[in-house]
């Protein structure tokens, strides 16, 4: 029996290719989106979880807000997780963090710029799982000029990993033993630890420092310790440990500060939610987005209830044509319950055919997800293990759906009846059908309206005026390199042809990196005055190099040695400090500085944070060099440019990297734009799924009302109103979505948009553009079909009455 229903479901999907392709490959676009959107989400969602202690480890973040400034970053002082580990049995153990980020590495005559290198404690090894080929974890990083690296940099330095004892040259000044050879840290870490070197004595001055936050800290928990009981230990040390000095600098303790409106505390983060839940802007390497997850979730699950809706309907339309067979099956002593069996077998045949044709779709796209998330993802069977289930799991269910509505429906006709052509109802008699349309246009238009809202917000992110000028300007990364020759480099960069200006500094518009320190109003910082300021040290040349504007006062004037200890401030710290005027306005810190000119508010960062209260601060940092070009030859431009840097004394083989700061100002945005084409696919599928279900029923509501469309040709009716008739049908409910969709997308791209501090209002257009766009779909979709039928000779559907 079950070899004749297999048969025969095969014999009908052959017989009607054309409408089996289309119903397969409608179902398969969405399964294999959905699977897309599980390996992106399970990616997300694994970060740091190879850490066989993830569940214990914390990251301690500073979070202040003092005289209605913020200050909130991934550092502590120095003292604070020795102090917590020394005073309370829950920490079982700390690592400290320094200097996160690139450093120069000596490789033969050549000198390379790594990214992944840090400072650590040796306690780095019992709170990550760093597995070591060789060395001894307990004691690689416990002595000065030590060094850890992984199997990658052994193998490009060394060419292998027997290592230990061999020295690597850093920074062209200090050479590190190897002590210590590691795995390398998986994709799926906030952190990748390539080059570890020791602490040695780089917190030694700073230990008793308690309002310095200096170092990135992680604790490790005891067994069962809670994380609410984490906290309240870090609250318990914050209180013991930094509230005496802050009551001495502000006049204020931890209380009197809370009843003027402020804070000063440090957060426990899991370590498993530093990927997707931190919202620090200094981040040492990019991180995700939980919203985006969601958001991510909620699409795939829309896709597949579209493609899902889509083979319900295809499924309909196609079980229309066979009432006759139903009949005819049943004359001849057919059961009812074999009928129903053999429509929904075919269903979930036909299900399982989509599965097949997703593993495909999706094993051929995931090379662009991996380009367009910048992710490693791969499709193999660890993966399939238990996604594969899941999904024919969901091929069963949908197929026992779709199924279950031309089974029930057509084997309960009556024989007579049917052989007779008495069955159909037509498209106004199912409100099924019209309401499975309802819903796969009105998540279409959601998904047509959160693209374009996306789009509109970085749009209007590139054309706002960000109080800076980023087109042509080249930022210099290792400045550093240069010592006491980076001055003079400077100069000569700035007598170059096409040069604009130069300027040095540690602190660009288009970096989240901040330095926050502690301005005073009054020489005695105790009298409650005390302001948290960003501060930016910068030469004279960075201004008019960034084409910032100045509003009040002037520049640093190299003209004037007095200018050391002068400081400017933008907009925002002069009207917190309330210096709307620049006569006897001074402020304290290491010293008595005079404010002498005040900057034109400018984007800091990203726009999702307002534009913070800065300090500048006159001083040589030869951290990055930015210099604004003026010449339609850029790349002989840079050519010279890096004549000069690699001219300079002692620069032989040192690397000569830059960036240009509009494509950095892009960067900060990247996940944006990622997540913008994201949609942009996922909207065009919904759109094509759409109107694959569109199609379907369009035919089905063609041959159901074949006679009424002969009758109305033979009574005289025009094919222009035959047309317009089938086709307001549909149009009905394409805009009884548009009024449910509406209202529900402004809701929540409403929503997303508060994450911005600097945002566009969503406008009318946007809905009136994705309406236009479902409508012109629908229209293009039922076109062909209905015009095919309405120029149908009337003599072939009314021969039999």
């Amino acid at each position: 029996m079950l070899k004749n229903y297999l048969k025969i479901a095969l014999r009908n999907l052959w017989k009607h290719k054309g409408f089996s392709a289309i119903t397969i490959f409608g179902l398969a676009i969405g399964l294999a989106t959905c699977l897309l959107i599980t390996l992106f989400v399970t990616d997300e969602l694994s970060y740091d979880k190879f850490n066989a202690n993830a569940d214990r480890i914390y990251r301690l973040d500073a979070d202040f807000l003092i005289n209605g400034t913020i200050f909130h970053e991934r550092n502590t002082p120095a003292g604070f997780g020795p102090a917590l580990k020394r005073d309370f049995p829950q920490i079982e153990e700390f690592v400290r963090f320094d200097g996160q980020g690139k450093a120069l590495v000596k490789k033969g005559e050549e000198t390379v710029m790594e990214d992944n290198t840090c400072f650590a404690d040796n306690g780095v090894f019992k709170l990550f799982s760093l597995p070591f080929i060789a060395g001894d974890p307990a004691t690689a990083l416990t002595q000065p000029n030590t060094l850890v690296i992984s199997e990658r940099i052994a193998q490009k330095y060394f060419q292998g990993t027997d290592v230990l004892g061999k020295s690597l040259k850093m920074d062209n000044t200090t050479f590190y033993t190897i002590t210590g050879v590691i795995k390398n840290t998986p994709a799926q870490s906030h952190l990748h630890f390539d080059m570890i070197r020791s602490m040695g004595h780089r917190t030694d001055d700073m230990m008793d420092r308690w309002l310095s936050n200096s170092y990135t800290t992680y604790i490790l928990a005891r067994p069962g310790v809670s994380a609410s009981r984490i906290q309240q230990i870090v609250n318990e040390g914050t209180k013991r440990y930094m509230e005496p000095g802050l009551t001495s600098y502000l006049g204020e303790n931890f209380a009197q500060l809370e009843k003027h409106g402020g804070f000063f505390r440090y957060n426990a983060l899991p370590l498993n939610d530093i990927h997707l839940r931190s919202t620090n802007n200094d981040e040492a390497e990019p991180g995700g987005n939980i919203t985006y997850v969601y958001i991510f979730i909620i699409t795939g699950i829309l896709i597949l209830l579209i493609a899902c809706v889509n083979f319900m309907n295809l499924s309909t339309a196609r079980s229309a044509g066979r009432a006759r067979e139903v009949g005819v099956r049943k004359v001849l002593g057919g059961e009812k319950r074999h009928l129903i069996f053999q429509f929904i077998s075919e269903s979930v045949l036909t299900a399982f055919f989509a599965l097949l044709l997703a593993v495909i779709i999706a094993a051929s796209l995931l090379p662009y997800l991996n380009n367009l998330s910048d992710k490693q993802i791969t499709l193999h069977w660890s993966n399939l293990t238990w996604i594969l289930p899941g999904l024919m799991l969901t091929c069963i269910l949908v197929g026992l759906l779709a199924g279950s509505y031309p089974a029930f429906f057509l084997s309960s006709f009556e024989p007579v009846k049917v052989l007779k052509g008495k069955y159909a109802k037509g498209m106004r008699g199912s409100w099924l059908r019209n309401g499975l349309v309802i819903f796969q246009f009105t998540a279409t238009i959601l998904m047509l309206v959160g693209t374009l809202v996306i789009f509109k917000q970085l749009n209007f992110i590139r054309n706002s005026n960000t109080g800076y000028n980023r087109e042509q300007v080249l930022v210099l990364q290792n400045i550093g390199a240069l010592w006491t020759h980076a001055k003079n480099f400077q100069q000569e960069v700035k007598q170059l042809p096409g040069v604009v200006n130069a300027t040095m500094t540690g602190s660009l518009p288009t970096s989240d990196l901040r330095n926050t320190n502690s301005y005073s109003r009054t020489p005695m910082a105790g009298d409650g005055k005390l302001m948290a300021l960003v501060e930016w040290m910068v030469d004279a040349d960075y201004i008019p190099t960034m084409d910032m504007q100045m509003v009040g006062g002037r520049n640093f004037s190299p003209q004037m040695p007095s200018d050391t200890n002068a400081v400017l401030l933008n907009e925002t710290a002069a009207k917190i400090l309330g210096y709307q005027d620049l006569k006897d306005r001074y402020l304290y810190n290491d010293g008595k500085f005079t404010v002498i000119g005040i900057v034109k508010d400018f984007n800091a960062g990203t726009m999702k944070s307002k534009i913070p209260p800065i300090i500048f601060r006159l001083g040589e940092y030869r951290q990055v060099m930015a210099i604004r070009i003026r010449s339609n030859d850029l790349t002989g431009v840079v050519a010279q440019i890096k004549e000069k840097y690699q001219g300079q004394q002692d620069m032989a083989g040192q690397p000569f990297r830059y960036t240009f700061m509009d494509e950095d100002f892009d960067r900060l945005y990247k996940t944006e734009e990622r997540t913008g084409q994201v949609f942009t696919i996922f909207a065009v599928l919904a759109i094509i799924i759409a109107a694959m279900g569109v199609f379907g029923l369009v035919t089905y509501a063609a041959e159901q009302r074949s006679k009424e469309i002969g009758i109305r040709k033979v009574l005289g009716a025009s094919i222009s109103g035959i047309v317009a008739l089938l086709s307001k049908e549909f149009l009905k409910l394409v805009i009884v979505a548009i009024l449910i969709a509406t209202p529900l997308s402004y809701i929540l791209m409403n929503r997303w948009l508060q994450d911005f501090s600097y945002r566009t209002d969503i406008g009318w257009t946007v809905f009136v553009i994705a309406a236009l766009v479902a409508i012109s779909i629908t229209l293009l979709t039922i076109s062909f079909r209905v015009i095919k039928a309405a120029l149908a000779n009337p003599v072939h559907s009314l021969k039999a009455e």
